[in-house]
């Protein structure tokens, strides 16, 4: 939980210092940004991924899943509905690193694995929005996408036997999420937290159906958090 506070309390720092000198200024910035039909820019941002595990049999000992912060940087293409609703096509690449702790083993080397990704992600979203208030305009955002693993080793031949962890490379799901709109004098910058959750079974087993890693795993699925910094 202390992992992510930072990166929230600087999202929330620099929404309410935006929100405050808007407040102040009555002047109506880049009045015609939301006028246009189509509208690009980029993001950058933080994620802090996870994985949610389904076990075959309840028997107490769950794979622990040490998280860290990893990156976003991507690409925004929107297409303009109306006045509140957006289509939004934001592909990027996504680095993340997790460290899985696997119950039973007395040594290091077999308990722990270093599962390092990197993903290609082409999220489709709608987003929906409030009307715009002065210089600010909340929002809500959500869609699908499909991502390219390209740290899977879904072709490799070895497995958790040799230290090799491997998942599949190609993810499909969904995410939600919200934010603001904040409109200064050149470009509009847009705050938001989303939720990421994989639909798809991300994990392949080990090629004895019995292995102590990955036996009494049914499914494996990503669960993240994204805080995104949005520029147009």
């Amino acid at each position: 939980m202390k992992k992510i506070v930072s990166p929230l309390f600087l999202c929330l720092f620099l929404s309410t210092g935006a929100l405050a000198q808007f407040a102040k200024d009555p002047v109506l910035n880049i009045q015609n940004e939301d006028l246009k039909p189509l509208n690009f820019g980029y993001y950058l941002g933080f994620n802090q991924y996870d994985f949610q595990f389904k076990y075959e049999n309840d028997i107490g000992q769950d794979v622990l899943v040490d998280t860290s912060f990893g990156f976003n940087v991507g690409v925004i293409g929107e297409l303009r509905i109306n006045e509140f609703m957006d289509v939004r096509f934001e592909p990027g690449l996504l680095y993340t690193q997790r460290i899985l702790g696997f119950p039973g083993f007395t040594s290091e080397q077999d308990a722990l694995r270093e599962v390092r990704s990197t993903y290609i992600r082409f999220p489709l979203l709608l987003k929906v929005s409030t009307k715009r208030f002065n210089n600010f305009k909340p929002f809500v955002v959500g869609g699908l996408y499909t991502s390219l693993n390209l740290g899977a080793k879904e072709d490799s031949l070895d497995d958790n036997s040799s230290g090799e962890f491997r998942m599949k490379q190609n993810v499909y799901g969904y995410e939600l999420g919200f934010g603001i709109d904040f409109y200064t004098e050149y470009f509009k910058f847009s705050p938001s937290i989303r939720g990421v959750f994989a639909l798809t079974d991300e994990l392949i087993p080990d090629n004895d159906p019995n292995s102590p890693w990955t036996g009494n795993i049914n499914a494996m699925r990503t669960r993240g958090i994204f805080i995104n910094f949005t520029f147009e």
